[in-house]
């Protein structure tokens, strides 16, 4: 592993025109991104090939892990192309029609065919993240007639919001299934999957993993209020949560939206279950060298929170400052990691009655052990990743390294709070595979003399059994 300089809270980019080359790439993983978010709502599968194939090379290059998250569009409901220089007005008809017209003030097309069906008199239709209100006065055959309620500019390809409809389009479209297949082919790390409403849309999506195959983690991003409704089960049925605050503050009440992300962090991390927050992060700084107040006091409050992750999008992908953006997210990040003690060890009780009680258990008592002891590391071994999960849901303070034979596991557990993974295939004894991982902890410069650490294995260890034991050592 390069020793580059990381955090506890991870990193994740969005790739576009702005950071899509394998220089600029690289710049990016040097000032601590840990995850490259690769948007399918833009961009061919060319140009996602090139992207991934750099990050890989990249991976060897420097001796890092970082991963890769494939994010489907889903059903995004969008405008056709307007006329350049269109703006509507507040109390301006408008018709907004499924048929393929190039829009303008009067009339403008979707290319979402059911929303004829979908909307009902009453109800609103907000299109570029609200930006534009428009109320339905009636629904003629293909054309939906509506009142503006606040204008603006009209502009090609932005997207529709119906925060008061049910949308009957399926989770993953065909487009989804087409992009997932590629992502599938790729071994990706991580699937998002957008507009999530209910648990089955996940249960269904890790279910075509499963028929080809692949280990491939899956995020549920919460952006409607269906799956706010729904969030326990959707907790439940998924490997991790994206808080998608874009969608979500168009489609419910924006000032609901920061307790509904303090609620769904603290029930990710009681579950031991990852969570990204996402969204105009550091917005101003697509086209400023520097982020406002705002911004910086809102990363930080998502550290702060609980939050695994944080992430950028327009800022990395299409922004004036990609490599700044990350740097400032890093330095926020860090004050905080350093200033604030209470982000650290969350325990959390765990049931008797589960089938990993015991691995639980011992995985807790090594972050209990960690704190008491002030040791530096806890070193676990793991195949499954499991204990990965378990160690950062606790929060220690030690730094967490992850030492596998599974090559997969190293990427994907690169998105999760505190955790480093090191490649590592051993037939050795617990004893012996403990001292060989002593000895490359200490080579790259996480322990030296007199430093405790904490080993976490399972015996025997060629078994491959959930973690049963834990041993607290002094680097020699």
């Amino acid at each position: 592993m390069n020793n580059i300089l990381f955090n506890k809270t991870k990193v994740i980019a969005t790739v576009g025109p702005a950071c899509n080359s394998k220089k600029k790439l690289k710049e990016l993983i040097l000032a601590g991104v840990d995850v490259f978010r690769l948007n399918f709502s833009h961009g061919t599968h060319e140009d996602h090939a090139k992207v991934i194939k750099f990050i890989r090379e990249l991976n060897t290059e420097l001796s890092t892990q970082i991963s890769i998250l494939q994010d489907l569009q889903g059903p995004k409901i969008r405008l056709r192309d307007v006329e350049d220089g269109c703006v509507v007005n507040s109390g301006d008809k408008l018709i907004i029609t499924t048929k393929d017209v190039l829009g303008n003030a009067k009339i403008a097309g979707t290319v979402y065919e059911n929303l004829a069906k979908d909307v009902s008199e009453g109800e609103l239709i907000l299109i570029d993240d609200g930006k534009i209100e428009l109320k339905v006065e009636s629904v003629k055959g293909e054309d939906v007639h509506t009142i503006v309620v606040h204008g603006g500019e009209l502009k090609s390809k932005k997207g529709i919001n119906l925060p008061n409809s049910n949308v009957s389009a399926p989770s993953l479209t065909p487009k989804d299934i087409e992009d997932l297949a590629f992502g599938i082919e790729n071994d990706v790390d991580w699937i998002a999957l957008s507009f999530v409403r209910d648990p089955l849309d996940i249960v269904d999506l890790k279910m075509k993993i499963e028929a080809a195959n692949k280990d491939i983690r899956v995020i549920a991003k919460i952006e409607k209020p269906e799956a706010v409704k729904k969030i326990d089960s959707i907790i439940d049925a998924t490997d991790a949560i994206m808080v998608a605050r874009g969608d979500l503050g168009v489609e419910m009440d924006m000032e609901d939206v920061p307790m509904i992300q303090k609620q769904i962090i603290q029930k990710c991390n009681a579950a031991a279950k990852p969570v990204i927050v996402a969204t105009q992060m550091l917005e101003s700084m697509i086209e400023n060298a520097r982020p406002t107040r705002a911004e910086a006091n809102d990363v930080a409050n998502s550290v702060i929170d609980g939050a695994d992750t944080v992430m950028l999008s327009a800022e990395t992908a299409a922004g004036k400052f990609p490599l700044l953006a990350v740097q400032s997210m890093n330095k926020i990040i860090r004050s905080v990691e350093t200033n604030y003690e209470n982000i650290y060890y969350k325990y959390n009780t765990p049931n008797p009655e589960s089938p990993d009680f015991y691995p639980t258990s011992v995985v807790q008592s090594s972050v209990r052990l960690s704190a008491d002891t002030n040791a530096h590391v806890i070193a676990g071994m793991t195949w499954s990743g499991f204990t990965a999960w378990k160690l950062s849901a606790h929060r220690p303070k030690a730094n967490i390294f992850i030492f596998t034979g599974n090559k997969k596991l190293l990427t994907m557990i690169n998105l999760i709070w505190g955790v480093r993974g090191y490649y590592f295939d051993s037939n050795d004894t617990t004893d012996e595979a403990i001292a060989k991982v002593e000895t490359i902890l200490k080579q790259e410069g996480h322990l030296k003399t007199g430093d405790a650490y904490i080993a976490m294995a399972s015996m025997p260890i060629k078994k491959k059994y959930r973690t049963n034991m834990l041993k607290i050592n002094v680097a020699e």
